[in-house]
């Protein structure tokens, strides 16, 4: 007799990792294969197996699963206390023979009306090693991977002759990969008709896993003899990534046939019969590229041995950038003291310190030590919305087939500390101050000359001055005076009657301009939308309104552009 008795109560918690179960169940009244079902079993069998009986009889009529009485005609019983009640018989062994008589041998337990005996759990059957299978689809010649909501796959058992729904052939069987997690991993959709090799979670028939997938002779390997210095990742669809490591030729191609082909290639750059085409680096596309950077972009061509400096090391560009603004600054001095118009020199300096340098700022810098070419088919255009600076430390060429011109809003300054030349070929040269004075000086001689004729016409007064002698032309009349004498040399001097000679002269109509202003803030740069305005025009004309959600108010006509008042209402003023 085994019974668990003793002045100390021992706890303990049997934990079964995994158990096959779909369903928690009820607690009271499990259904069937639920866990509580499950750990009621085993409860049960761990309480049945607290009082274990061992006895001998000589009984033949003894049988497993029978509930046995024990009596003894003495008063009180000399049995022990567990066999003075019913007993369950849970296992017998026989033995005699003609010079022994029957012995039987049992093991029991306490009978009980509330707890069922439970037999000892038979050892589940092992699978070793893996079987092969192919994965399945509901359509035939699927391209696309035929999955449940959970990612799991339908295979067919080779082995496996019964006739199945289509796709259904199996219960859906996970896959296992190199890298998992939640909603993150790798993972490569398997195709219909893919071999597999099945294996076993502990060797458990119920658990099956997709332990890895097989090439065959009808899905031939992508990398064989032919060229097994290649690491290959290839899509059905031919997307692929392929790094090469045959010495002297390493390269790595990312590519995609969508859109023509777009591909990234990096090293020794091969074409599709793998004769060289190139080396460095290569990013093409058939259809449209774009290339993004939110915080700046930095495009170099200086070197960078080995990738031994920072990512946006930019001493070169750094240097070449200072130098020009070292020049402009030379420039615009020289500029300002002959009263010429100057460079924007503190605009310049901030940009390249609080912009340009390490990319404070969403920019794009562009450098080369050996030169930088743009070239176009049709039309290239560069636009600043604010200031545009060409500079060179030596010479600047701008040249045109047929037209060049250059317009300025405001004010167009040309200053050249050495000299400058205006020609014209062949054609005309006009210089026209159509709303304004035109001004020539020189500090030294100043010649005008003409192959044929000279014409100097003046509306309404012409004078010509030289130490304190003049001659005026003015309302038809001429006059002649200085301080000194007046001498003609010539053969002879005619006097005739009045006579004049009409000049035709320009007149210019005033120009008009026709915009519309942006509203911004002036913290953020942001334009300000439904801003109510009030604009004054020179004369005195008041154009109320609300911007539009680009900050836009409405078109303005005007002649003064630099006359023109504009103020900002609060909402309620102005309706």
């Amino acid at each position: 007799m085994t019974r668990g008795e003793g002045d100390e109560i021992h706890y303990g918690e049997v934990y079964h990792y995994q158990a096959r179960h779909l369903t928690r169940g009820d607690k009271l009244t499990p259904e069937a294969e639920t866990a509580n079902f499950w750990a009621r079993l085993d409860h049960e069998r761990f309480l049945t197996r607290q009082t274990r009986l061992k006895g001998e009889s000589n009984a033949d009529t003894l049988s497993p699963l029978q509930v046995l009485s024990i009596t003894d005609n003495t008063i009180p019983s000399l049995l022990p206390s567990v066999f003075q009640s019913p007993i369950l018989i849970t296992r017998l062994r026989f033995s005699g023979g003609r010079e022994k008589a029957l012995q039987v041998r049992f093991n029991a337990i306490p009978y009980s009306e509330t707890l069922c005996w439970r037999p000892t759990v038979k050892p589940r059957p092992i699978i070793t090693g893996t079987l092969t299978a192919r994965i399945t689809s509901a359509k035939d010649n699927d391209i696309y991977a035929h999955q449940n909501e959970d990612g799991f796959y339908w295979v067919k058992f080779d082995a496996d002759r019964d006739e199945k729904p289509l796709g259904y052939e199996s219960m859906p069987v996970r896959l296992a990969k190199p890298y998992a997690g939640d909603t993150y991993g790798m993972h490569f959709p398997l195709i219909q008709g893919t071999e597999v090799a099945i294996a076993f979670h502990e060797g458990d028939p119920d658990r099956p896993y997709i332990a890895h997938a097989l090439h065959d002779s009808r899905h031939p390997d992508h990398v064989t003899d032919r060229n097994n210095t290649r690491n290959v990742i290839r899509t059905p669809a031919n997307n692929k990534l392929r790094m090469e490591d045959k010495r002297g030729q390493e390269h790595i191609k990312l590519s995609t046939e969508y859109g023509g082909k777009s591909q990234l290639n990096l090293g020794h750059i091969v074409d599709a019969n793998r004769d060289k085409r190139g080396e460095g680096f290569e990013l093409r596309t058939d259809s449209w590229g774009a290339i993004r950077a939110g915080k700046g972009l930095f495009i170099s061509a200086d070197n960078q041995a080995k990738a031994g400096g920072e990512v946006l090391a930019m001493k070169e560009a750094q240097s070449q950038l200072t130098a020009a603004l070292i020049e402009m600054q030379t420039l615009t001095q020289s500029a300002e003291h002959a009263s010429a118009l100057a460079s924007n020199i503190q605009q310049q300096q901030e940009s390249l310190e609080k912009k340009l340098i390490q990319l404070k700022k969403s920019v794009l810098l562009a450098t080369a030590p050996d030169g930088i070419a743009l070239t176009s088919g049709d039309n290239l255009q560069l636009s600043a919305e604010e200031n545009l600076t060409l500079t060179a430390n030596q010479q600047v060429d701008i040249g045109a087939f047929k037209k060049f011109t250059l317009a300025a809003g405001e004010m167009m300054s040309f200053f050249s500390r050495m000299g400058a030349k205006i020609f014209a070929k062949t054609g005309d040269i006009e210089i026209q101050a159509q709303d304004g004075r035109l001004s020539t000086w020189s500090t030294q001689d100043s010649v005008i000359s003409s192959g044929k004729k000279m014409v100097l016409s003046a509306q309404e007064e012409l004078l010509l001055s030289c130490g304190s002698g003049y001659i005026r032309i003015k309302d038809g009349d001429v006059e002649i005076g200085g301080p000194g004498k007046l001498l003609i040399k010539n053969n002879g001097i005619q006097k005739l009657g009045p006579q004049s000679v009409e000049s035709a002269m320009k007149s210019f109509s005033p120009e008009e301009f026709s915009e519309w202003f942006v509203i911004k803030n002036p913290l953020s740069g942001e334009p300000i939308a439904n801003q109510r305005y009030q604009i004054t025009l020179p004369s005195g004309e008041i154009i109320k309104g609300i911007s539009d959600s680009e900050g836009k108010t409405t078109r303005i006509n005007s002649n003064a552009i630099n006359d023109i008042l504009i103020k900002l209402l609060p909402y309620g003023e102005g309706e």
